[in-house]
């Protein structure tokens, strides 16, 4: 029996060209770490094609949207979190990044 291929957007999000994700980073429990391993990650890579912001910023929205449904409501409140704290780490809001 065949090997199923992968997804596109499995691809995207184990393989992609603008950043060098940690391993299972959007599975997480704890958003600020989340948001920390995106900058970090968005940061040092020179493949990106925009800021780091909105490189980081993509990649978690890419994921909760490709989850759809599918993903868990508590799941969905973590990732929004993550999405802040994100925001507060560039300083694209008026909360304080937590430290």
């Amino acid at each position: 029996m065949a090997k199923p291929k992968p997804r596109w957007s499995q691809e995207v999000t184990e393989k992609s060209d603008a950043l060098d994700l940690e391993p299972g980073v959007f599975t997480w429990k704890d958003p600020r770490r989340i948001a920390r391993s995106l900058k970090r990650s968005a940061d040092r890579s020179r493949r990106r094609k925009t800021t780091p912001f909105r490189s980081a910023m993509s990649m978690l929205t890419f994921y909760a949207n490709r989850a759809g449904r599918g993903l868990a409501a508590a799941d969905r409140r973590r990732l929004d979190q993550a999405k802040d704290e994100l925001r507060a780490l560039y300083g694209r809001s008026r909360r304080k990044p937590r430290r």
